[in-house]
């Protein structure tokens, strides 16, 4: 039983029993069926109340939130009313400084979260709450919140980016083997390539992130090449932005990226991926007309209605190769829910998100991985979450956060993902890091 639940029935026994509990709380879920308050009565009773949260996903992934906490919604009274924004990176600035801030927001990007709360604009997480990270997360994955000693944020969402998108079938017709080296990878990309069929497919369009699938490939690259020492200093800026090993690594990626012979398998030449979205950027694996995808797990989400993903589906996955076969380094993100409201009903809620009652329940409902401790692995709702969530659990994996979601946003949400564009389309790759360098804030 995870702590969350343990909680509840703590309190449970200690409060008065509640009267409306087993019954819809609101006409608008008078069609839902009967609901089982009892997990929920912890969080106490808030009729009346609401708390506005405020994120990037949108359409199903919005969907499967609300439908996760619907039962908590209506057992404890609270309206909890979500909004999906595709450019929520720069929205969440504006709304903040326009006096319009959401009760709640989960960010993709530690660096911006930090920023509000060195603005004092985050309220801190509450002793319950916080307890709860402690309990749920490792130490590493708590301190992406944790700003001058203090915790201001809960992980949400975790995903794993080191993987590669690829289609069984082709690789059996072909008689090519998952590679478990660097050296093997790009043997497979040879292969592929002299067959008359690009490799690599891509795509980075994603609004004002424009790019950062390009950041992506950089930091998995530096991280295989040099190691989590040099790349951890390389994200806190220990080193320079524009550091010869960071120029290899750049250079690594774009002998792919930047390369027509390898990319842009179905879409057109290597530049064309400025111009194709990230969601669509995977498809051509299904036509064969590229072999291999770059992109993290949360990516089973944009495969067309029917595609079945695992060892003999339509795709699956193989984990981006490194140097070092035992200690696995994998580069990943999540999303971290923080709070602009300290009302009772704000941290009813937040509480509620960071048990491990929250995430198993959100995974039995489709595409969703966690780094909560608490989490079973026997819940994903994909074969690729299942390895997402054990390579998050193992304790032979390197874990690394996204470096562009560490840095200070003004460059990891900006300098870096445009500087990424433009070396794309075309610009030196010295050019570019001296640029992003410059941009540097100094504190």
């Amino acid at each position: 039983m995870s702590f969350g639940a343990r909680f509840a029935l703590v309190v449970t026994a200690l409060a008065l029993v509640a009267t409306a509990c087993g019954a819809p709380q609101d006409g608008g879920a008078a069609s839902r069926a009967t609901v089982d308050c009892g997990p929920y009565a912890g969080y106490g009773r808030h009729p009346g109340t609401r708390v506005t949260v405020y994120g990037s996903n949108r359409d199903r992934e919005a969907d499967l939130f609300e439908e996760t906490w619907a039962d908590f919604a209506d057992c404890t009274g609270i309206d909890v009313s979500y909004e999906g924004d595709g450019e929520f990176e720069a929205q969440i600035q504006l709304r903040v400084a326009g006096g319009s801030a959401p009760d709640v927001a989960f960010f993709p990007q530690p660096g911006l979260l930090e920023r509000f709360a060195r603005a004092g604009s985050l309220k801190p997480l509450s002793a319950g709450v916080a307890s709860l990270a402690e309990q749920g997360w490792s130490a590493d994955w708590n301190g992406y919140t944790t700003v001058d000693g203090t915790l201001y944020g809960t992980p949400l969402v975790a995903n794993v980016k080191s993987l590669v998108w690829y289609s069984p079938k082709f690789f059996r017709d072909r008689g090519l083997s998952v590679p478990r080296t660097w050296s093997e990878l790009m043997d497979v990309t040879e292969k592929v390539a002299a067959s008359g069929v690009k490799p690599w497919c891509a795509g980075i369009e994603s609004g004002e992130a424009t790019g950062w699938p390009v950041t992506d490939w950089i930091e998995d690259v530096l991280l295989r090449r040099q190691g989590k020492d040099v790349y951890d200093q390389w994200v806190s800026h220990a080193i320079p932005f524009n550091d010869p090993r960071v120029i290899e690594a750049m250079d690594t990626v774009g002998s792919i990226l930047k390369n027509d012979r390898y990319a842009n398998g179905g879409f057109g030449p290597a530049r064309s991926m400025a111009s194709i979205s990230y969601q669509e950027a995977g498809r051509p694996v299904l036509s064969g007309a590229c072999a291999m995808h770059r992109q993290a797990s949360f990516y089973a989400e944009q495969w067309p209605a029917g595609t079945r993903i695992g060892p003999d589906g339509d795709v699956f996955v193989f984990v981006l190769p490194g140097t070092d076969t035992a200690r696995q380094p994998v580069l990943g993100g999540g999303v971290f829910a923080a709070a602009f409201s300290d009302r009772p009903e704000v941290r009813a809620f937040q509480q509620y998100l960071a048990t491990a009652d929250f995430a198993n329940a959100r995974m039995r409902k489709g595409p969703f991985v966690s780094a909560n401790k608490g989490v079973d692995p026997a819940n994903a709702a994909t074969p690729v979450d299942r390895l997402a969530i054990q390579l998050l659990q193992d304790p032979n994996t390197r874990f690394s956060f996204d470096g562009s979601d560490l840095m200070p946003a003004s460059v990891g949400a900006g300098t870096f993902w445009k500087g990424a564009v433009d070396w794309i389309g075309g610009a030196g790759t010295q050019q570019v890091a001296d640029s992003i360098e410059r941009s540097w804030p100094v504190r």
